[in-house]
């Protein structure tokens, strides 16, 4: 029953997150409209908030063994749960950056905390596997229901009206709740500090080290990187992709964009039974090469569109129903490889490991949002989004070496299994 508790609250945890996290893409259009401030202003939030992962996952995520990953977080949607306080009551610009710099500060905190949690709760590769996927669908169903929060509160006659500020009050009782799950939960933490491993602080920098000496890890961050850079182009832009190219109404804009997210939660729920019949490395590079094909065939139906006062979901432009489903491609590429990668590792290396993973994902995050914003403030929408298809090109390659490190790590295991049974 104990174990049940933990992983509901792993799951609250992530939906929380998800729909903060990823609120940033309906916040930047809704910024604009009630703060007046152009695109590249607004792409600030994206950098405020993965910067903030970033820099906090690399100073900090090898030390929370010591801290407590349970006692991490609740101290992170403590964090987070207040800075939402802050928005309804000092609804502002600088507020909103303020908020999103505890999302990413938290996150980090948050996501090792899950991860290295998630080790800590199964006992072989499959579960783990099994689990991590699980965690990541309700991750997207998040997205989902965060983008149709967030378009509730919106007022469709005045986009702009600071309204929509009144929806931080029900994400802050969210926050409240699931501290209070995990206060009257147990989560046995031994096996973090096994062998050695993250006894003190000098153990916790030599761990993130001892990572660095992996081929296998480079390749691994090369192909987390690449991805988010892609995930984070589309999942930020859309509902401005929507409005400003589609021409559909902001709150509509938001609520086509969720469809992306729906799509994406379907793919991660159900990639753990398609691996059952089929192999990681081919179902991945199937879902990048469907993703390029989809990209090139639906971008062209996007041109022209001219807008409509009475436009719904009926007889919206093709093209808005089309593009979301890159989100069934993608759903099963990060939690993949992040199973793939860790499972390869002990216990004790998870929250190291797990820092990594959450440092080049922001930074692939930050840097595929803000090219996009350039070129969508420089061209239009269709030629920023038709920029993913170099990271689609590169993440084939780092894929590759990717299975050909983890092959290699898998013969240097067996190898060291026969030696000690001599």
């Amino acid at each position: 029953m104990n174990r049940i508790r933990m992983i509901v609250a792993l799951a609250l945890i992530y939906m929380i997150f998800a729909i903060l996290l990823n609120s940033v893409g309906t916040v930047i259009l809704q910024s604009i409209a009630t703060f007046g401030i152009d695109k590249p202003a607004a792409s600030a939030l994206e950098r405020y908030k993965d910067l903030t992962i970033a820099f906090t996952s690399f100073l900090v995520a090898s030390f929370l063994p010591l801290f407590g990953y349970r006692r991490s977080m609740m101290l992170a949607l403590a964090i987070v749960g207040g800075a939402c306080l802050l928005m309804p009551l000092y609804p502002s610009f600088l507020t909103t950056r303020l908020l999103f710099a505890c999302v990413g500060f938290s996150f980090a905190l948050a996501k090792v905390g899950v991860y290295s949690s998630i080790g800590l709760l199964t006992a072989d590769r499959t579960a783990h596997s099994r689990l991590t996927n699980t965690i990541e669908g309700l991750f997207m169903v998040g997205v989902l229901a965060g983008n149709w929060i967030f378009s509730a509160y919106i007022d469709p006659a005045n986009p702009g009206d600071p309204v929509w500020f009144n929806v931080y009050w029900l994400l802050a009782g969210a926050c409240a709740l699931t501290i209070a799950l995990l206060a009257t939960s147990q989560l046995d933490e031994d096996a973090a500090h096994a062998h050695g491993h993250n006894n003190s602080f000098t153990d916790a920098i030599m761990e993130m080290l001892r990572l660095f000496v992996r081929p296998l890890v480079y390749v691994f961050l090369a192909s987390a990187f690449l991805y988010v850079l892609i995930e984070q182009s589309f999942g930020t832009w859309l509902p401005t992709f929507n409005n400003e190219i589609l021409k559909l109404p902001n709150a509509m804009s938001i609520q086509f964009a969720s469809i992306l997210a729906g799509m994406t939660a379907l793919g991660r729920i159900g990639a753990g039974v398609v691996l059952k019949r089929v192999r990681w490395y081919t179902l991945l590079n199937a879902c990048v090469l469907g993703m390029g094909v989809l990209v090139v065939v639906v971008l062209p139906l996007a041109r022209g569109v001219v807008a409509r006062p009475d436009v719904g979901w009926f007889d919206a432009p093709l093209a808005a129903y089309l593009i979301p489903l890159l989100g069934l491609l993608m759903a099963p590429i990060y939690p993949v490889i992040n199973s793939v990668a860790l499972s390869s590792l002990p216990k004790p290396m998870h929250a190291a490991m797990t820092g990594l993973i959450v440092v080049f994902s922001a930074l692939g995050g930050t840097l595929g949002s803000y090219i996009t914003a350039r070129v969508f403030a420089s061209f239009d929408g269709i030629h920023a989004f038709y920029f993913s298809l170099l990271p689609m090109t590169l993440i084939l390659a780092t894929l590759f070496l990717f299975k050909r490190e983890t092959d290699r790590a898998g013969v240097d295991a067996s190898a060291a299994t026969r030696l000690a049974a001599k």
